[in-house]
């Protein structure tokens, strides 16, 4: 009984740890807001081609220099050809790029160019929020019919969770929030949805074979239960992205960043939130009764 107790005291104090990291996250939402990319924001997009010797670095020195603002520069398939997205829409493209490039290479070729309008930054948030959306209210659905709707509901608010605080870290740090972040928001989405249902189901098994059994002793077993196979999953997991993260170069860096928060939340999170809230509501063992032992109580 004793483990019992701290490990539901353990909960508790990851659930408190929890809110208070959510606070600071929808704070500094709030106060700081996101650094838009251009997929959000509009802006140029140009590839051109130079010769194989020019680096990454040189050629973002010289164009953040002579554009007076910060361009992305990524490599675009093969030795020497580019990506480079930068926000002012009002610029000379052709003058902007000779003044930038011919010092260090008279023959660059501007392959492509395109122009990001902001309203189409407009529509991709939009987009993006209804594909968040959708994503909850399927997950909410499908949840309350696998679960019981007070497993569901903490699995949800884990969900929640975990996506607000991948938002709040980007809020604090400033990093760019462009496409691939979004990408990687739904990737969290479903990562904390795979912990979330490992150890709902775990403790639907346990109620069920422990119909009149402690709540919280078993609570504790499910989770114990499925710690092991948790972190090995994330552990591996988060191999893989640190390895994204560190050879994946800028172009990769805020996709990873956000796999690598979401995925130690959603670890987190499902294990304090997910199991605390359905308690808090009043989750018993005998929601999950057979009905036919229900029956046979029943009977005179």
């Amino acid at each position: 009984m004793t483990n019992s107790i701290s490990i539901t005291k353990i909960r508790q104090l990851m659930t408190m740890i929890s809110l208070i990291l959510l606070t600071l996250s929808i704070t500094s939402i709030a106060v700081r807001g996101f650094n838009w990319g251009l997929d959000f924001t509009g802006g140029v997009v140009a590839d051109i081609q130079t010769k194989p010797d020019v680096t990454q670095v040189l050629l973002k020195s010289h164009l953040d220099s002579a554009l007076s603002q910060d361009v992305q520069v990524t490599a675009a398939g093969n030795e020497g050809n580019w990506q480079l997205r930068f926000n002012d829409t009002d610029l000379d493209l052709r003058e902007a790029l000779n003044r930038a490039l011919l010092p260090i290479d008279s023959n660059f070729q501007v392959t492509n160019s395109s122009v990001i309008g902001p309203q189409v930054g407009l529509e991709m948030v939009e987009q993006g929020g209804l594909a968040i959306l959708a994503c909850f209210v399927l997950t909410l659905l499908y949840l309350s019919y696998r679960f019981e709707w007070r497993l569901a509901l903490g699995s949800i608010a884990a969900l929640v969770y975990d996506i607000l605080i991948v938002l709040g870290l980007f809020a604090v740090t400033h990093i760019e929030f462009n496409l691939t972040v979004l990408a990687a928001l739904l990737a969290v989405m479903g990562y904390s949805l795979n912990d979330s249902i490992i150890i709902s189901d775990r403790i639907r098994e346990v109620f069920r074979a422990k119909p009149d059994g402690e709540t919280d002793s078993l609570l504790d077993k499910s989770i114990v239960s499925t710690l092991s196979r948790t972190l090995v999953t994330s552990g591996t997991t988060l191999v893989t992205v640190s390895a994204l993260w560190l050879l994946g170069g800028s172009a990769l860096e805020g996709f990873a960043i956000a796999l690598c928060v979401g995925i130690l939340s959603g670890t987190w999170s499902s294990i304090s939130i997910g199991t605390l809230l359905p308690r808090c509501v009043g989750l018993e063992p005998n929601h999950y009764k057979p009905e036919e032992t229900e029956s046979l109580q029943s009977m005179p």
